[in-house]
């Protein structure tokens, strides 16, 4: 597997996974039925955010993009997410994808990442982060409507660099 950064041309083979991972409302606070063209707006930004993907045999496997988590006092903080495809899940490619977003946001001068919105429920979202030195420094209750499990929460996970 090799990460690399994202490419125009990636943005075909992620596409497909991105959106059947937002439609399934389980994992990411994006509205179903998002197009192709405000997902990509949404997932790839303008520097310094960077969004990098996994490949295999020119397969994309997964992306991950790290960017200031707010704007101006607060622009040394990062913000990161990953998405790995359906096919790809279980196979170390989020983690691999999340230890190269964090160096990234190292080499970038950030000093800490902060992921806002955890699903208290996406329990390998939650057990990778604190498996990375992430903590929970809080939850928002009942901020997310699960389509099985309900109203849960959001936890907002940090680490410093």
């Amino acid at each position: 597997m090799l990460i690399r950064a994202f490419a125009d041309a990636d943005w075909q083979q992620v596409w497909p996974f991105f959106d059947e991972v937002v439609a399934e409302e389980e994992v990411f606070a994006l509205p179903r039925g998002l197009t192709s063209e405000r997902a990509l707006r949404a997932w790839v930004g303008p520097p310094p955010g960077c969004t990098v993907v996994a490949v295999e045999d020119e397969r994309v496997l997964g992306t991950a993009r790290a960017a200031p988590n707010l704007p101006g006092p607060g622009a040394h903080v990062a913000t990161a997410g990953v998405v790995v495809a359906p096919h790809a899940r279980g196979r170390g490619v989020g983690r691999a994808l999340a230890e190269h977003v964090l160096a990234l946001s190292r080499e970038q001068g950030f000093l800490a990442v902060q992921v806002d919105a955890v699903v208290e429920t996406n329990a390998p979202a939650v057990a990778l982060g604190k498996a990375l030195g992430f903590s929970i420094v809080g939850t928002v209750p009942e901020a997310f409507e699960h389509p099985v499990h309900g109203l849960v929460g959001l936890h907002v996970m940090h680490r410093r660099l």
